[in-house]
This record gives C-alpha cells, structure tokens and sequence, in this order.
C-alpha cells in the first residue's frame, strides 16, 4: 500500500498555473475575482501557484475544455514558469482531462480532484477518511486509464492522495467492490451517530453552517470557549464538532461546526459526507455564517443555499450571520443592513453582536417551547436537577414538600418527563402551548 504523502512533506511544493472558465451565468463570470477561490484551494492543497488566467467562452470546447488559442498560451506560460501541474477551475469529462493533459505535455488537475485532495489531507477521524476515500473511489471510477497513465511518476502529489490512490492499481471490479464496502461501512456509522443523537439529553440543536473560511470555528470557540482549530483556510474543518452552550439565562443546547460548503461543491462528495452533514439535517435551528467583509457575498450565500437545498435541509429554520462585522466599513455596513435586515452582525474576532445573537436564539427557544406549571417532589433531586438542566426556570418556590416552577422547555423533552413525573406522584398545568417552527 503505498503510504499516503502531503505536498507540504515535499521538498519543494508543486509549481501550478490555475486556470477557469468563465462561461454564462456562472459563479465565476460574477465573481470579482474569477481565479481568487481557485488559487485558495490549490494553496490549501499545498501548491505554489506561479501564474493564473481565465477564458471567456459562450460554451465549453467539448475535446479540451478551452479554445486552442488558449491552451497554447497556458502552454507556452507553464514552460515559462517551469509550472509542473495546471489546476483547472471547472469539472472535466475524462476525455476532456486525457487530450488537455496530451496537448499541454504536463499533469491536470481539475476542480473535484482538487477539492478531493485537499479533503484527503484534512480528514482526521475513520468515518471522514470513509467518506473522502468513497468520494475518491466515484470519481476515479470513470478515469482510471487516464489515471494509470502517470501513476508512478505523481504518487503523492496534488490530485493522487489518500486512500484512492492505493485505488489506481486496481480494475474497475475492485474499484466497484470497494465502493460497496466503503458504502456499508458509512451506513453503519450513520446509524450510530443517528442513535447518539436521539439518545442526548440537550434539548435543541444548533448547527453552524457557512462557506469555507466564513468564521464557524472561530464562532464556535468564542461562544462555547471550546478548544478548536481555526485556521485562516479553505476546508481547516472536516469532521462536524459538538460542543455545550449555556446560554447566560442558563439553558444548554448543542452547538454543532459542520464542513464549510464552497461554490460547484462536488456532488459526489455531498453524498459522502451524508452522515457528516447529519448534524445539520437534525437541527432545531441553522446559523448561517457568512463572511460580511467578503466581495463575492452573494456568491457565498447562493452556494450555502444550494447545499442546503440538495441535503434537503433547506426547511429548516435559519438565521444569517454576518461575521467578521470588524472587517465592513461604516458605508458597507449600512448596505448589508439595508440588503439583509433580519440578519446579525457579529465578530467572533472581537464578541461584538454575540449578546444579541444570544437574546434571538432565547427567543426562537421560547417560541418553540411549551410554558408549564410543575409540582415536584423535591425529595427526588435527579428528576428536579433534569428540570433545571433542560428546561428554562422562570419562577420557582417550594410549597409542602414540592418544588414548584414555572418553566418552558421543548415538547421532545417533555414527552419524556412527564411520564417520570407523573409517575414520582408530581404534577403540571400546561400554561402555553408549543408554537410550529
């Protein structure tokens, strides 16, 4: 098996020229700049990009992706620029990545393989090396003749990594059987983390979801003072991380840092990281945390919107962030004020916004909960120290041996104490009831 090698452990990183296509209505012809997200992943993936360019085309060359003319300049540019690797900004058809890779004489790497690559490289735990080596597995399917044609000459570079690339040496009956496997394995994580999520005793969810480098784990740490990396990259978080917030009026929910999404986001790859992604499928509330300061705004919220929408978890209710509110100008911030006036500005670089961000999701737990009187025998501590765990206290008294308190607290947890109180001779009066979210 050959042993899995990051550019960064190269002596020299890989010389790359990014390239895009900016065709009608895409993400790129909007962005400001076309080749900025391009050149960050193939940074993130350790190359050192020498040169970048773009073309634009009203439809993509069916041989080669781009127009001769340009595949000769990007040609006579990588000689140039001694460039050993052209990492193209759109997903090519295999035949499309053979004759690019044949006129230009050097190595291809396009959009999926990229993002690939650098998910190898950052997955930590067995089920995002799973899923990653599944998503891996899918794509080199279609492309193993082009793949085993410069096998031995790139083990270890940029768009050969990790657990598909002991994959290569393989014909497409192993390939396939693996896939199944990969597939059987994941399943069987999926159903684990669905069980640990049913069995926890926090009565809501909330999960951070955003584009790459928006801020999520430097939110996270700021509100839950969690220990997290947070790194100043695209894709620093793979595996979805769980942390405790009480908030200041005492109540505790789970706060969920989730993969950052980015615009073109390999379909493939969404599938994977199902079970990954199963945090945000099964919260209460999503936070959608953009980079305010961004330039390509739009473009980051559309691309959010979109993944949400394909892992169907688009109906669920949610609430946008405008981070690094530190970073916007006086001018800039009443724009966005005006384009997004239910949203929250915060900095989790400074805290700024973070206090009423905490009043907002008080208030979505207040409208979603049920108001109730209850009676508790004050003898039984666990089942009064359950009350005041999951639910919120808004006044509280001890009358002939009860703790009796006024509280609200979600309908999914009381169906399980009321049973348990009833049963320890307590009693409750329903004050208000839940509101639909």
């Amino acid at each position: 098996m050959a042993q899995k090698q990051t550019i960064l452990a190269q002596e020299e990183a890989e010389r790359a020229i990014v390239v895009t296509l900016i065709l009608p209505g895409s993400a790129a012809s909007e962005a400001e700049d076309p080749l900025e997200e391009i050149r960050g992943l193939a940074e993130a993936a350790g190359a050192n990009v020498v040169d970048g360019l773009y073309q634009n085309l009203k439809k993509v060359n069916p041989r080669a992706a781009f127009g001769k003319g340009k595949i000769e300049e990007i040609g006579q540019i990588a000689k140039a620029k001694n460039a050993v690797l052209i990492v193209v900004d759109y997903d090519l058809s295999p035949s499309q990545g053979r004759n690019l890779e044949k006129d230009l004489g050097i190595r291809v790497v396009d959009r999926t393989e990229l993002i690939l690559d650098i998910f190898s490289t950052r997955a930590q735990t067995k089920q995002a090396k799973l899923q990653v080596e599944l998503a891996q597995s899918e794509y080199m399917k279609t492309r193993l003749t082009r793949m085993w044609t410069h096998l031995e000459r790139t083990e270890g570079a940029i768009g050969s990594r990790g657990p598909g690339e002991t994959q290569l040496e393989t014909d497409r009956r192993l390939v396939n059987k693996r896939i199944s496997d990969l597939r059987k394995k994941l399943k069987q994580i999926e159903g684990r983390r669905h069980r640990e999520a049913i069995s926890r005793e926090y009565p809501y969810t909330v999960s951070l979801v955003g584009y790459t480098n928006a801020g999520k784990s430097s939110l996270l740490r700021r509100l839950t003072g969690a220990d997290v990396f947070v790194a100043d990259q695209l894709f620093a978080t793979l595996d979805t991380r769980i942390r405790n917030w009480r908030l200041k009026d005492t109540r505790e929910l789970i706060l969920a840092d989730t993969v950052g999404f980015v615009r073109d986001l390999p379909h493939g790859l969404v599938a994977s990281f199902h079970a990954t992604l199963e945090e945000t499928l099964n919260a209460d509330l999503l936070l959608h945390v953009c980079d305010a300061s961004a330039a390509d705004l739009d473009i980051h919220i559309r691309a959010v919107d979109t993944v949400l929408k394909e892992v169907e978890a688009d109906g669920i209710s949610l609430l946008l962030l405008l981070n690094k509110w530190d970073r916007v100008s006086q001018d800039d911030r009443m724009i966005l004020l005006n384009r997004f006036p239910d949203a929250i500005p915060v900095s989790a670089h400074t805290g700024d916004g973070l206090d009423r961000l905490e009043e907002v999701i008080g208030q979505y737990l207040d409208d979603w909960s049920l108001h109730l009187e209850v009676s508790v025998p004050a003898s039984d501590g666990r089942l009064l120290a359950d009350f005041r765990r999951i639910s919120r206290v808004l006044h509280e008294d001890y009358e002939e041996g009860n703790w009796v308190a006024e509280v609200t607290l979600s309908p999914r947890h009381w169906n399980a104490l009321r049973h348990e109180l009833l049963a320890q001779g307590g009693d409750f009066k329903v004050v208000g009831a839940v509101e639909s979210h």
